[in-house]
């Protein structure tokens, strides 16, 4: 099968394409013909040093997948071949996404969502999961509550904006003012231009604030919580700001959830939740892919097409 692999920790040019075994379920596995494959940022953060993450032999990265069950380990009843699948497999483990072909427990995967292609399938797993499981999991979110998202128009953060709203919120997105219309045609109801405005100025009373940036936004966002609002920091222990007082400050890690898949299938169903799609590249352009991501300037995701 065809991959990426990482021939030694650094820049994107250490993304090489090559053929590997192909891979086969295991108990309680499925094997994929991966379509098309999901860019993160945790892609090219692991890329850089490949810190925390358990390696295999070979290291990939890659952890967003949609494609078709080629074959069905033994003890899955959940799929059959030919079944169309989305999923975010093994995370934080090596998955190898950037692949023809990716196994992993079958409960890692859910049914795409018919109305939506492979690649867009693809940008929905790690990013969707990231703020469903914040949002709904975490700070369960209520009607009439206000949240905060900051890095509005992200990966993590268009989505954070569509599943607020669903879950009856009132929505403020932090993002550079030519994104503004973008935010406001998904759900938005009040967006601040982090460029021009310091936003601890411009919004108050908030009762949820969902962190993808980190530095000094932990502290300054405890600024506009409520007395017992929620701060959910998404990139990492180190951000969680010190000294919360009556707040309640933590770091959350995405984790592999069939139910939050199909909470997400079902948000698309009915039109309140869709993935934007920024650039879709082939698997041997994953270094560009990794290039793009790293300047911080996408709306939404970059996806890779494989099959």
């Amino acid at each position: 099968m065809r991959a990426v692999v990482v021939s030694q920790w650094g820049g994107p040019g250490v993304l090489t394409e090559t053929e590997l075994e192909r891979l086969e379920p295991a108990m309680g596995e499925i094997l994929v013909r991966v379509h098309a494959a999901g860019v993160n940022p945790v892609d090219w953060k692991t890329r850089a040093s490949g810190a925390l993450i358990p390696w295999g032999p070979v290291p990939m990265v890659g952890w967003d997948v949609s494609g078709v069950v080629e074959a069905v380990g033994p003890g899955v009843t959940l799929y059959r071949e030919g079944d169309e699948v989305f999923g975010m497999p093994s995370f934080p483990r090596q998955a190898g996404g950037y692949a023809e072909y990716v196994t992993a427990t079958a409960r890692h995967f859910a049914r795409k969502p018919a109305s939506l292609t492979h690649v867009e399938a693809a940008a929905l797993p790690l990013a969707a999961l990231t703020a469903w499981q914040a949002l709904a999991d975490t700070a369960e979110v209520r009607p009439g509550q206000r949240v905060l998202v900051h890095a509005a128009a992200g990966g993590v953060g268009h989505f954070a904006v569509q599943i607020a709203k669903a879950l009856g919120a009132y929505v403020i997105g932090t993002a550079s003012a030519p994104k503004h219309g973008f935010l406001r045609s998904i759900g938005a109801d009040e967006v601040i231009d982090y460029r021009s405005t310091d936003f601890e100025d411009a919004v108050a009373e908030v009762d949820v604030v969902i962190d993808a940036i980190g530095g000094d936004y932990g502290a300054r966002s405890l600024k506009v919580l409520r007395p017992g609002g929620r701060l959910i920091t998404l990139n990492g222990p180190d951000d969680v700001p010190v000294g919360g007082g009556d707040h309640r400050t933590g770091w959350m890690l995405v984790e592999p959830d069939l139910a939050g898949l199909n909470a997400i299938a079902a948000l698309v169903e009915e039109g309140r939740l869709r993935p934007a799609v920024d650039t879709v590249l082939p698997l041997a352009q994953a270094a560009k892919a990794h290039e793009l991501g790293e300047q911080g300037r996408t709306t939404g995701k970059i996806v890779l097409t494989v099959a």
